[in-house]
């Protein structure tokens, strides 16, 4: 590769970063903090499952922008490489990134799953999430995957790259940069999360499109089918922004990447395109929009019923259906 166009890659890959990653960052902070400020102000989402899993979803997102999103931007938008200076920052970026973007995948795949269970044809199976049941599997999955990150404080750690000949922040295990490659990128992070939304969010669909037949009172079936539809495009947006750069670390980690590589300057820029657009997972998640959407939709249900119904009886259920937002 000649050096103007090592110049020029760097420059277009910087501009990239910066013009796309900072509206990322700052999309994906406030609209983080306005999730959690829904989620906790009404008491209706604080008591729902499916909700405190969005909660917890929530605060890992934004743990996640700050401790990885905002050193991607430095590091190759401003060239202000921290993780040189720093071995304990090194080790403690890549654990964040894991333990953040793990715990997020989990409540995602929980939340599906919680939405094909309030919608199955078993009463049982419709109570099995209450919010004690979500409050533990959140701990246990958040310790899982705090044990989980342990090697990346070992094995992480500031050398120059044979790849690049610049420091990096590389993994200097080979049996660990394996399970990396294979096991955390291909598998924890990429198939099984997408496998599980993707299964529940069909199986879901299937559910909410046999509530008509069902004797369902209206207010409860039209909630059921709003949310669920909230999930399912929620799996589908996520399936596209994370497969993408998934796939391009696997191909990078599964062949000797060097300067001198004849793909490097295209494999280098998708990783890092497709690696902002991941980001959006973390930042621009479309619930974030549509919360809003059926809040109005809730609200104008309970304003309509209360007219239509004046007895204590459909208000009573008309909040109890409130509580499968």
């Amino acid at each position: 590769m000649s050096a103007s166009t090592n110049v020029l890659s760097t420059t277009v890959s910087s501009q990239v970063t910066i013009y796309l990653g900072i509206p990322i960052l700052i999309a994906g902070i406030i609209g983080g903090i306005l999730n959690i400020i829904v989620f906790l102000s009404l008491k209706t989402f604080r008591q729902n499952p499916c909700a405190f899993f969005l909660t917890i979803m929530s605060f890992v997102n934004i743990g996640q922008l700050l401790t990885c999103l905002l050193p991607h931007i430095m590091i190759n938008g401003f060239n202000s490489h921290w993780t040189e200076t720093s071995t304990a920052y090194c080790k403690f970026r890549f654990y964040c990134l894991q333990v953040c973007a793990l715990t997020s995948y989990t409540c995602m795949c929980l939340a599906t799953i919680d939405q094909f269970l309030v919608t199955s044809l078993r009463p049982r199976w419709q109570q099995y999430f209450n919010i004690k049941r979500a409050h533990f599997l959140c701990i246990l999955f958040f310790i899982i995957w705090l044990l989980h990150g342990i090697p990346c404080l070992i094995w992480y750690t500031p050398t120059i790259s044979s790849s690049t000949g610049s420091v990096s922040c590389i993994i200097i295990n080979e049996i660990y940069q394996k399970y990396f490659s294979y096991g955390y990128i291909l598998i924890l992070a990429g198939v099984l999360p997408t496998m599980i939304t993707v299964l529940f969010g069909c199986m879901s669909y299937r559910n909410v499109r046999q509530i008509p037949y069902r004797t369902v009172p209206l207010v409860r079936r039209e909630l059921d089918k709003q949310l669920t539809s909230m999930v399912l495009v929620q799996v589908v947006y996520n399936f596209w922004v994370i497969v993408p750069y998934i796939s391009i670390l696997v191909v990078i980690s599964s062949v000797n990447l060097t300067t001198q590589s004849p793909n490097y300057t295209e494999l280098a820029f998708l990783n890092l395109l497709t690696g902002l657009i991941y980001y959006l997972y973390f930042a621009v998640s479309l619930k974030k929009e549509m919360i809003f959407i059926e809040m109005l939709s809730c609200f104008r249900v309970h304003f309509i019923s209360m007219f239509l119904y004046q007895n204590d009886f459909v208000n009573n259920f008309i909040m109890f259906s409130l509580g499968f937002i």
